[in-house]
């Protein structure tokens, strides 16, 4: 019997947050760690050539990446016009 043991995230039939980090680690194996993949230079034979490649992949992913839902615009690019547009209405409009 499984007495005392609780989920440590989401609830009873809820496998959203377990979806969200299945298509992340999708999206790495086959942008990132695939042998054709640009963010290679070589063979994983170390610790740091798998700490580095997921480095650039992460940033890559977070800043430069061009977005469908954000117009074919990187976020990074995206949250910059969002929050200077935003800075330029009066405090009371917000």
């Amino acid at each position: 019997m499984l007495s005392g043991l609780r989920p440590s995230i989401g609830s009873v039939g809820d496998a959203f947050d377990n979806a969200l980090a299945e298509t992340t680690i999708g999206l790495y194996k086959t942008e990132a760690v695939r042998d054709d993949s640009p963010f290679r230079r070589g063979p994983l034979n170390r610790l740091a050539d798998v700490e580095l490649l997921t480095h650039e992949w992460v940033a890559w992913f977070n800043e430069s990446r061009l977005m469908h839902r954000l117009g074919r615009r990187p976020p990074t690019e995206y949250e910059t016009d969002y929050y200077s547009t935003r800075s330029e209405q009066p405090a009371a409009d917000r």
